[in-house]
């Protein structure tokens, strides 16, 4: 990958360049000290990726994010040492459409190399993400009418998200009310060292409690769900949640894909599936699968998602029934609950 590195400390960008190079299949396509070199740097030569640092003097990432994303449009990972007390310049920056967040890791000392190991390992990650045609997965779920166990008769909603996410889920969460009677399941790609922090987030903007989903929980209705590991969120055969490291073929860490199969297995009740903005194709084919199986589903127009990319491909597959843009979506979960 062409990799471009934006940050306003010369050290910082030294050291980001030998960890790139380090792998010896990446290299740097430019560097930029400030947000205004970083935009017209874009303009004239667009990278693979971008390594945004959040904290620059004049035009921080988030600004350089939105300015980037509107004009030369490119893959965006925040890379910052503040990110844990900054979440809301990460969060506010991925809904510009950055795709994730990672800390700086360090560039001196004895613990360089398995500092510098999550960067890479994101990067390459991203690498699979950002081509036109990511890899799918077989699915590890044997679904047939035989197996469907009726464990509840409720209604859940199940909303997926990647790039431009955490925004789209504030505008819904502000919009549904505090007496709303579903369980509403999130799967948002976000690296888990700030899931945490995205729930608190949203739990400042909710009108109903958001939560990490843990291994034993139970959806209950009125409130938020938040799958919160590196693994993927599954709801079980005794209608727990569960945490599962297969399938590992998807780049999706955690998958829409996956959670939204389980629940195609496991969920007796009315569901509805919701798909917001983000870059790949994760949640489409399982949209599909459970429209033709009785769900409600909606994927977010392209007029107001940051990556029109898995609500598009869900559109192509005509997986979903409505296609609506953010404000209307709330809405739509009002009439149908």
């Amino acid at each position: 990958m062409r990799i471009a590195i934006v940050n306003d400390m010369p050290m910082a960008i030294e050291g980001l360049r030998r960890v790139i190079e380090s792998a010896g299949i990446h290299q740097v396509a430019w560097t930029a000290f400030n947000g205004h070199e970083a935009i017209e740097a874009c303009r004239e030569d667009i990278p693979d990726l971008v390594l945004m640092d959040i904290i620059m003097p004049g035009m921080n990432g988030v600004d350089t994010t939105r300015e980037i994303m509107r004009m030369s449009p490119c893959p965006i990972l925040l890379v910052t040492s503040s990110v844990n007390t900054n979440s809301a310049l990460v969060f506010e920056a991925m809904g510009y459409g950055a795709l994730d967040a990672i800390n700086t890791p360090v560039l001196t000392g004895n613990n360089v190399l398995a500092s510098q190991a999550p960067l890479l390992k994101k990067i390459a990650m991203l690498s699979i993400l950002t081509q036109a045609a990511p890899l799918g997965f077989q699915s590890h779920f044997n679904i047939t009418p035989s197996q469907k166990i009726p464990l509840t008769h409720g209604s859940l909603v199940a909303i997926g998200s990647s790039s431009g996410g955490p925004q789209a889920l504030a505008r819904i969460l502000q919009s549904i009310p505090h007496d709303f009677h579903s369980p509403i399941v999130i799967v948002q790609h976000v690296d888990v060292q700030f899931v945490h922090g995205l729930a608190e987030w949203l739990s400042t903007l909710s009108n109903i409690p958001v939560r990490i989903a843990c291994d034993g929980d139970k959806p209950v209705a009125g409130t938020v769900f938040l799958a919160g590991s590196d693994n993927h969120l599954l709801l079980a055969e005794n209608g727990t949640f569960h945490y599962s490291p297969t399938p590992r073929d998807t780049p999706y860490r955690p998958s829409v894909d996956v959670f939204w199969q389980s629940l195609e297995q496991h969920w007796k009740g009315k569901i509805t599936a919701v798909l917001l903005t983000g870059m790949g194709r994760d949640g489409a084919k399982s949209m599909l699968s459970l429209r033709q199986n009785g769900a409600y589903t909606i994927a977010q127009n392209e007029e107001t998602c940051a990556v029109y990319g898995m609500p598009k491909a869900a559109v192509d597959l005509n997986a979903a029934m409505d296609v609506l843009p953010i404000n209307d979506i709330a809405h739509s979960l009002l009439r149908k609950r």
